[in-house]
This record gives C-alpha cells, sequence and structure tokens, in this order.
C-alpha cells in the first residue's frame, strides 16, 4: 500500500470536519460491540491521524495501553505530534508497520481496530491472518470499511478493493481463524453527492466460527 497519498494528506487531514464525524461515528459503534476499559490494550491498524482512537478515548475515559500503527510518515509525524502535545497519553507507540510485507509482532491486544484501511489492502488474507494472530484470547478485531461499490469513491490513482461484499468479507475473517462474525451498518460518507455506506465488522480471536448478518 503506497503512502504518498496520504504523507500529502496528514498536516491537514483533521481540518475536515467530514473525516472527525465518521471516527465519531465508527468509535460509538465500535464502543457499543466491544467492552472497553482499563485493562484494554488497543491497536489501530493504519491509524492514520488517529481520530478513531481520540474518540474511543474521549468515550472510554482511560484504555490500558494506546498503540498507532501506520507505515505512513507523514501520518506517523502527525500521531507523534499529538503524542507530544498530549492529545493522545504520553505512553502512546506509534509504530511503522505493514502486515502485508512484515511478520506480526509478538505482542497481543484486545482490541484492534482499522478504518477505512483494508480496501487498500491487496494481500487481504495475509493481513486478516496477521490480525488474529495478534488478537489476544477473547480479543476483538474491529473493521470499518466501504461496502461493494462502482469504483466512483477514490479519484485518485487507486489499486485497491472497490469496497466489500459482506458476506464475502465474513467469510475471510472466518477462514483467517477469527469467530463470531458480525458486520453491522456503521456510517456513511458523502463524496460528489454520492452517499457510500460504511459498515463495521466485528471479530473475535479463537474459538469456533458463526455468522450473523446486521
Amino acid at each position: 500500500m503506497g503512502t504518498e497519498h496520504f504523507d500529502d494528506k496528514a498536516a491537514t487531514w483533521d481540518d475536515d470536519p467530514e473525516k472527525v464525524r465518521q471516527a465519531q461515528d465508527v468509535a460509538r459503534a465500535v464502543s457499543s460491540a466491544v467492552p472497553l476499559g482499563d485493562a484494554t490494550r488497543l491497536l489501530e491498524y493504519g491509524a492514520g491521524t488517529a481520530l478513531v482512537t481520540q474518540a474511543l478515548l474521549a468515550s472510554a475515559g482511560k484504555i490500558g495501553g494506546v498503540t498507532l500503527a501506520d507505515n505512513s510518515p507523514g501520518m506517523r509525524a502527525r500521531l507523534s505530534d499529538k503524542v507530544s502535545s498530549g492529545v493522545m497519553p504520553p505512553d502512546t507507540r506509534v509504530w511503522d508497520l505493514d502486515l502485508e510485507n512484515e511478520p506480526a509482532p509478538s505482542e497481543r491486544f484486545d482490541l484492534i481496530v482499522s478504518s477505512m484501511v483494508m480496501h487498500h489492502v491487496h494481500q487481504l488474507p495475509t493481513v486478516l491472518e496477521a490480525f488474529a494472530e495478534l488478537l489476544a484470547d477473547g480479543g476483538h478485531l474491529c473493521i470499518a470499511d466501504l461496502d461493494r461499490e462502482d469504483g466512483s469513491f477514490h479519484t485518485h490513482d487507486f489499486d485497491g478493493h472497490h469496497g466489500f461484499d459482506r458476506g464475502d468479507l465474513a467469510t475471510a475473517l472466518q477462514q483467517a481463524g477469527l469467530a463470531d462474525v458480525t458486520i453491522r451498518d456503521c456510517t456513511h460518507i458523502i463524496r460528489d453527492g454520492v452517499t457510500y455506506p460504511v459498515f463495521l465488522a466485528i471479530a473475535r480471536g479463537g474459538g469456533s466460527a458463526t455468522l450473523a448478518g446486521g
């Protein structure tokens, strides 16, 4: 997944009120689906400027530990700024991590969140299997992303997925070793007068897989 587009956008990413709204919607959906507390070890993968984690912290109060991973140098610079300025907890870790091309770290997390990232990922099974490896027993994965669209969403050069069919993604999550998959409506993005639905897929690490739609 190339980073140039996101490097260029990093400095002004948070200036867009729609991005803030979308992140807050995702955080609310995650909070309603997964218990959060002061023992929760959180990884946001493809964190960007971590607007989702900011919203989760605002609603949950304290989280046990925050790790923010992004392979864009521009985004990581913004994340480091947020840590040093106190927007993020002082013990927040900022990682350069690309699970398409690197093995999963040895650490384990209770919650992995990824918002509007997976449609950029070429090797989706590789990344989903890495998520399954990174989850602690009983931990949760929450993926917010686009429903299948006609290719009009991206106006820049793009070679990823044009959103996802919910059933196909649920199957991919199960095949990666994740369990108790549910997919529900989450938020929407309006671009050039077109509304693009965004879902939240929730899965649990370990156990036997079941599927429910929402």
